[in-house]
């Protein structure tokens, strides 16, 4: 039996012998509020993060739900990418977390971040608290949240592959900087103006990541002015990984991002409303099928004795 680290490792290109800890680039441009630093992750925490990953089955999540249908003018439909979620779970289905209303029954609490991962975050946090401005960091700040995407091609039937390597423009509504660290096949992130449906975005400023680079942005400019999409991913390297149990689908790029969510809106599983159970409890079983921690989160707690 092949463990699922070996798995996943399997379709990585060969990398030179690590050499120690390679400098990170000074950030290309220089804008307040936004930091790119190209080789931010080093040889040996890539191949950590790598084995860690080849522990984790991620999921395909459809965008609506029972108790959230569809609109009148749109269809049930799956996300472009199956993902993954560390330090809490949004679930598509439950409206993701938007305050100052989305903020109940959106976050539920997922596995703790790897070793790797948290001494990274704690390297990010300190280089957003020394380089941000502390008005645009909220109060309690911190990168809590982590949001695995992985990009790549949906392979049909007949051989025929549909390219959504790709993320349409939106906003990260979670208060304060977002971070995201980027593997595999570079790709095209663009920060675009938008006054709706009706009218053609414009590009700001744009920016290829590249493998093992760091990207941060925040403020007001960044963060709540303009969206931000990724417009497509490159091939050019020829880079494939494999993913546990993910079939028809074959991934070039893995992009972790670093988000922030008050505690108080973090809630394990048995804490949501009814409906919204309902809505992701098979989310919840699959992945309870590889995850001690989610099936323990599908065990409600025992019932308190009443005194007397």
């Amino acid at each position: 039996m092949v463990k699922a680290s070996s798995m996943f490792k399997s379709k990585r290109p060969q990398q030179r012998p690590h050499q120690g800890p390679v400098k990170a680039k000074a950030p290309q441009r220089s804008f307040r509020n936004l930091i790119y630093l190209e080789n931010y992750i080093s040889a040996r925490e890539k191949d950590e993060i790598f084995d860690f990953l080849g522990t984790l089955y991620p999921i395909w999540e459809m965008r609506y739900s029972k108790h959230n249908p569809p609109p009148e003018n749109q269809k049930q439909r799956p996300l472009l990418r199956p993902v993954y979620w560390l330090g809490n779970w949004q679930f598509a289905c439950l409206n993701y977390y938007h305050p100052p209303k989305g903020i109940y029954d959106r976050c539920v609490t997922a596995e703790r971040y790897p070793p790797v991962i948290t001494h990274l975050v704690q390297k990010i946090e300190t280089l957003i608290k020394e380089t941000f401005d502390p008005r645009d960091l909220p109060r309690g700040w911190n990168l809590n949240t982590c949001l695995i995407n992985y990009y790549g091609d949906q392979i049909h039937e007949d051989d025929k592959r549909l390219d959504c390597a790709r993320v349409g423009e939106h906003k990260d509504f979670e208060p304060g900087p977002v971070a995201s660290i980027s593997f595999g096949e570079k790709a095209l992130f663009q920060f675009v103006s938008s006054k709706g449906t009706e009218s053609k975005s414009q590009v700001v400023l744009q920016q290829w990541l590249e493998d093992r680079s760091l990207q941060v942005f925040g403020g007001d400019k960044f963060k709540k002015q303009l969206f931000h999409r990724v417009q497509r991913v490159d091939r050019k390297s020829g880079i494939r990984y494999q993913l546990n149990e993910i079939e028809n689908f074959e991934t070039r790029r893995i992009n972790f991002t670093f988000r922030f969510v008050p505690d108080e809106h973090i809630v394990p599983y048995f804490k949501l409303k009814q409906t919204a159970q309902e809505d992701v409890r098979e989310y919840m079983e699959k992945l309870a099928s590889h995850s001690n921690f989610f099936a323990q989160q599908l065990i409600s707690p025992p019932a308190k004795k009443s005194e007397g």
